[in-house]
């Protein structure tokens, strides 16, 4: 077998999702609960994987689910395309994550005459770890920079955005940001002890395929 390599992951994650939507499963029949749902997802992704490709999973320790690939992956329902992840520092609401995303979103459909579920993936969609950032903060920051703002410009602003930092904190940030200004994420990200992530936005930025770093995978093309 040969080693796991991004491109062969965002080719896989193509397939997989190509090939779940067509098979009927016993063990989700009428559970609602989104995390039971997408450990399922991810336990069969993961031996999908591993009886094509060499990698090591993620754990506890790692925080992402591929870490060799620095790739974390979600699954999440149409409904609410959203999910947790692990907060580190307020820097990943203006920088990003840290890591590239894979996301999985899942449409579940019931058969009450069969007592079978089936599981229709119609977005897969990969963020590139530069794009992971808050899309409303990283945009506001870039704003100020191309008004000509100054630091007292940018400290107002993080403080008016609740920024989980305190002064000293908000005014090393704003230099930090000043000699190296963030990419546009595209995330929405909320504060929270853990943050949480929303996808609606780039959902369909990846359906018009108009940003780069952001890519519609079951475009077979894309996924190549």
């Amino acid at each position: 077998m040969e080693f796991l390599t991004l491109s062969t992951l965002k080719y896989s994650a193509y397939q997989f999702a190509t090939t779940l939507s067509d098979v009927t499963i016993n063990q989700i029949y009428g559970i609602t609960d989104g995390k039971a749902i997408g450990t399922y997802v991810e336990k069969a992704f993961n031996q999908y994987l591993s009886s094509r490709y060499i990698y090591t999973p993620g754990n506890t320790a790692s925080g992402i689910d591929f870490p060799e690939l620095e790739v974390d992956l979600k699954v999440t329902s149409r409904r609410q395309p959203q999910s947790s992840s692990p907060f580190r520092d307020a820097s990943q609401k203006i920088y990003g994550l840290g890591y590239n995303l894979l996301i999985f979103v899942y449409h579940k459909t019931d058969d009450n005459l069969c007592r079978t579920a089936r599981l229709s993936i119609e977005n897969v969609v990969f963020v590139e770890r530069d794009r992971t950032a808050d899309y409303q903060t990283s945009y506001g920051i870039r704003e100020i920079l191309r008004r000509n703002g100054n630091l007292d410009d940018i400290v107002a602003f993080l403080e008016e955005r609740n920024l989980p930092l305190d002064e000293v904190g908000r005014n090393m940030m704003a230099q930090r940001i000043l000699t190296q200004p963030p990419n546009q994420g595209y995330l929405t990200i909320s504060n929270a002890l853990q943050w949480r992530l929303q996808y609606r936005r780039v959902i369909a930025i990846a359906t018009e395929n108009s940003v780069v770093g952001v890519e519609n995978l079951l475009n077979e093309e894309n996924s190549r």
